[in-house]
């Protein structure tokens, strides 16, 4: 699922380093799109370039890891404590409102749903979809497993940071990362073993392995994981951060090589390679790339593009509407006798993809931060009238 994130800490605050961050959310997002669309109808050429396009939610658990973490860790750095509350806050007024449209679309609208029957409401409503989600009964709205990973991840991130500055742990809470990573990896062999394996030769590959490989938090950890250790490393290691500047060509060359062995390694998507050994090979590879856009001496770090800024501030829009608007107008002009097999047909979907995205954005997104700020404040100024009256 897209980063949710628009606002920029960590020391991320700069112009610059938001340009280097829109280039790759546009990106994900656009790789996204055309891996989804291949389930559609399509141009014969499209399969063999969106088929990779799965990883481009690795990159936005990247992205997530990195600005989210990031923020956590510019408060420690400054001996500020985790507002929880305000955390919380921002992220609901940021996710909630277009999610909730979009589940009353697929709920009071079956017409507009891509395929198949989406799952019971209380899954969506509890961001526990990605749990055992059988896509044989339940395959509408499924692309919403990454926005439940994040969420899940949004919501104990910054528990974790309040239990570990409250112990003090300090720089000891590295081995914690470790261990997670570790356990991802075990845990990725143990469902493959156990839950996959055995039921092979029943079918449904590809449903079995989304199941109990792809879907779960538990296995999809690499990439936010990855973001966070780029986030912490930058923030309370300078020198790093310097090196990762000094050699930023070189680690963008890194992260594509191993984007490019990856690839091969996950020729088969629905493989235990994939599961084992892909996911973290992915994440990583989005990392180092990640690390060189942030790097000043990059040059996308100061390349400006409006196109990219555009995408990168529709992305969470786009994850959320674009399977329904793909189904509707390919749905209608068929209807008129279109090709939904056409290029012209993709080319008709993207636009009104955006268009979509742009309309959410505006009636939705917008209004709904607005909101949000004005909550912020009202709790920043009852505070300061407490301080003043405690003061006096």
């Amino acid at each position: 699922m897209p980063n949710t994130q628009t606002e920029n800490s960590i020391a991320i605050n700069s112009h610059h380093k938001l340009s280097g961050l829109d280039h790759l959310r546009a990106f994900a997002i656009g790789y996204v799109f055309i891996f989804h669309y291949r389930y559609f109808g399509h141009p014969d050429w499209e399969p063999a370039l969106g088929k990779f396009g799965w990883t481009g939610v690795d990159l936005f658990f990247v992205l997530s890891g990195f600005l989210i973490a990031g923020q956590l860790f510019a408060a420690v750095a400054k001996g500020k404590p985790i507002r929880l509350r305000e955390f919380f806050t921002k992220r609901f007024f940021r996710i909630i409102p277009p999610y909730l449209l979009i589940l009353l679309l697929y709920f009071a609208f079956p017409y507009v749903r891509e395929w198949g029957q989406p799952s019971p409401l209380w899954r969506y409503l509890t961001f526990t979809l990605n749990f055992d989600l059988d896509l044989k009964k339940y395959s509408t709205f499924s692309h919403a497993w990454s926005l439940c990973v994040e969420e899940q991840f949004y919501f104990i991130l910054p528990l974790c940071f309040w239990v570990l500055t409250y112990f003090k742990t300090g720089r000891k809470a590295v081995y914690f990362i470790i261990f997670l990573f570790v356990a991802g990896f075990v845990m990725r062999i143990w469902c493959w073993d156990q839950q996959v394996a055995p039921q092979i030769s029943s079918g449904g590959m590809r449903a079995l392995w989304n199941q109990y490989v792809y879907y779960p938090t538990y296995n999809r950890l690499d990439g936010l994981l990855v973001g966070v250790s780029i986030a912490g490393l930058f923030t309370f290691y300078p020198a790093i951060k310097a090196l990762a500047n000094r050699y930023h060509i070189l680690l963008m060359l890194t992260g594509l090589a191993i984007l490019v062995a990856a690839y091969f390694v996950c020729a088969d998507r629905e493989s235990f390679n994939t599961g084992t050994y892909g996911f973290l090979m992915v994440s990583l590879g989005y990392g180092l790339i990640l690390a060189a856009f942030v790097s000043p001496a990059n040059l996308f770090y100061r390349l400006k593009s409006k196109v990219t800024s555009l995408i990168a501030t529709l992305s969470y829009s786009l994850y959320l509407v674009h399977k329904i608007v793909i189904h509707v107008t390919q749905t209608l002009l068929a209807k008129l006798g279109m090709d939904i097999n056409s290029t012209m047909m993709m080319v008709i979907c993207i636009g009104t993809s955006i268009l979509a995205a742009l309309l959410m954005r505006y009636a939705i997104e917008k209004p709904a931060l607005k909101l949000r700020d004005k909550v912020l404040l009202n709790w920043k100024q009852k505070k300061a009238l407490k301080e003043a009256e405690l003061v006096g």
